[in-house]
């Protein structure tokens, strides 16, 4: 089997036996040495390839610990509503999307926040309708955990004034009862079903575009958070040979019976698709003003979100799972939702039963600060997104006023000794890492606010940041025996930069471009 050289580079191993090198020997996807370029050279025999690196900087590939690739996919051609200031602005791309053809066809897309309009008011039906009342419209907002809809959809979604309430969701109703087009967490099941449906005929290519956008950014693998559709697109670009990153593949709760019966569990797979942990979700999101917490919102009396799984629910969910080896993967953003999915966990760990599980936290956002012990105590992996800190920086001072809570507190979770991996729960934020390792380092917007960053004494180190989108992933995933450190035996899974996230100056982190991007030792993408 030939191999490659890949030499005269600044590599960052990550290794602490040999945290420095210059040159990677690879033959087939595994590493065969790394060191100065003459033992590299040795090791990969006469005939070796080489490749110059010429100066540039090599880290382990990132992984995105939290993405939701299908919609990310799927939103690439769908009509953005991201970093729109006003409904006016919403509704002039709504109505440009929908006058480019004149199909019947639902029309999707999403990623309106309207926090940050300049008159922050929920939209309606009547306001799509004006633009496009012809055909059926459903737009996530940014956070995902709010739908709206047009008068069209809700008639074809049976959504109206008799429509009983969901455990679990809302329909926003009006004065008279009639539904308003905003449809909370549960109660936009049908609309989830749709943009599967609608998405399906060509998952697997819309994916493929996807990947090389992923690739572009340094990403070399993903733990994706979407449906049994996901999988199903993956699989196919795995057995024509199309499949450039690696898949761990979370399962969603609908497919628990499912994944049971085929006697699927966490960690079956191999390098490039594997089965990761049950999805689940204990609430839903602050900007939706869902995410469950003790005390009320601060602008909503009585408000304390929404509990999409109840405790007795998620601790019967974990006990199916895990005694058929599925690790749990809780999604929790608010104190309380946090709260209940540990002592879920400390019941279940109380038992005795399917030790060994790597259960995770998504999100985690919001804590009460005794509960930051409980992670490192219980084992319980925070999966945490640092972008959605500086993002919802006005939100936390807001809705969370007066709450005792940490808030993305990574780095009182490492003090404490737990385990924290970092993603960017795409498309809700751009899945480029380097905008993670910003946030993660000065807690600041990309303008540089606030001064100092947000709490800063949660700020971390680059070499915490770079960790939390390597090593610590790998772990989560159960290969840290194959990624995340770049050394012998190793996956050869790297990227190339020409700026060093180690010395450069924090505030330039966002701006690093990928040039060279290897997964399994073939170069994927090139800038």
């Amino acid at each position: 089997m030939p191999a490659t050289v890949y030499e005269n580079g600044h590599i960052h191993t990550l290794d602490p036996g040999l945290p420095v090198a210059e040159a990677i020997a690879v033959r087939g996807e595994r590493i065969v040495a790394t060191g100065d370029v003459a033992s590299c050279r040795a090791a990969a025999g006469a005939g070796a390839a080489r490749v110059d690196l010429a100066g540039l900087i090599v880290l382990p590939g990132f992984t995105d610990a939290h993405i939701h690739s299908a919609s990310y996919a799927r939103r690439l051609h769908q009509v953005d509503l991201r970093g729109a200031t006003s409904l006016a602005q919403c509704l002039e791309r709504i109505a440009a999307a929908a006058a480019v053809s004149t199909s019947d066809d639902w029309l999707l897309g999403g990623g309106w926040d309207f926090n940050r309009w300049d008159n922050p008011v929920q939209p309606t039906r009547h306001d799509l309708d004006v633009v496009c009342a012809h055909r059926p419209v459903a737009l996530p907002s940014i956070d995902g955990h709010t739908t709206w809809v047009n008068t069209l959809a809700l008639r074809l979604l049976n959504i109206d004034a008799g429509t009983p309430e969901m455990p679990g969701g809302q329909i926003v109703r009006d004065a008279d009862g009639l539904p308003t087009g905003i449809l909370r967490e549960a109660a936009a099941a049908g609309v989830r079903q749709v943009q599967q449906e609608v998405g399906a005929a060509d998952l697997a290519g819309q994916l493929a575009v996807a990947q090389r956008r992923l690739l572009s950014v340094g990403l070399t693998s993903i733990h994706d958070i979407d449906g049994v559709d996901c999988r199903m697109a993956y699989e196919t670009l795995y057995a024509q040979g199309d499949l450039a990153l690696r898949v761990h593949k979370l399962i969603p709760v609908t497919a628990l019976d499912e994944a049971l019966e085929r006697g699927r569990a966490t960690g079956d797979g191999d390098s490039w698709l594997r089965t990761g942990a049950m999805k689940i979700f204990m609430d839903g999101a602050l900007g939706s003003h869902t995410c469950l917490t003790t005390k009320a919102l601060a602008d909503s009396p009585g408000n304390h979100g929404i509990a999409v799984t109840g405790a007795q629910e998620a601790y019967d969910l974990l006990a199916r799972a895990a005694t058929g080896g599925i690790a749990i993967a809780a999604h929790a953003i608010g104190d309380a939702a946090n709260a209940m999915v540990l002592d879920a966990f400390e019941r279940w760990q109380a038992t005795g039963c399917a030790p060994g599980l790597r259960h995770r936290i998504e999100h985690a956002q919001h804590q009460r600060p005794a509960d930051i012990a409980r992670f490192a105590r219980l084992g319980v992996i925070a999966s945490m997104q640092p972008i959605h800190c500086t993002s919802d920086i006005d939100l936390v001072e807001t809705l969370l006023a007066g709450h005792e809570v940490a808030s993305y507190p990574w780095r009182s979770l490492l003090a404490a000794g737990a385990t924290v991996v970092f993603g960017s729960d795409a498309p809700v934020e751009d899945p480029n890492p380097f905008h993670g390792l910003h946030a993660a380092v000065t807690r600041q917007r990309a303008e540089g606010t606030p001064q100092g960053g947000f709490q800063p004494h949660e700020r971390l180190t680059i070499a915490q940041a770079v960790r939390a989108y390597t090593v610590t992933p790998a772990y989560a995933s159960g290969e840290e025996g194959s990624k995340g450190v770049l050394r012998r035996g190793m996956l050869a899974d790297f990227i190339a930069v020409s700026t060093d996230p180690f010395t450069a100056d924090p505030a330039a982190l966002r701006d690093i471009e990928v040039d060279l991007t290897v997964v399994g030792g073939v170069i994927r993408w090139q800038r």
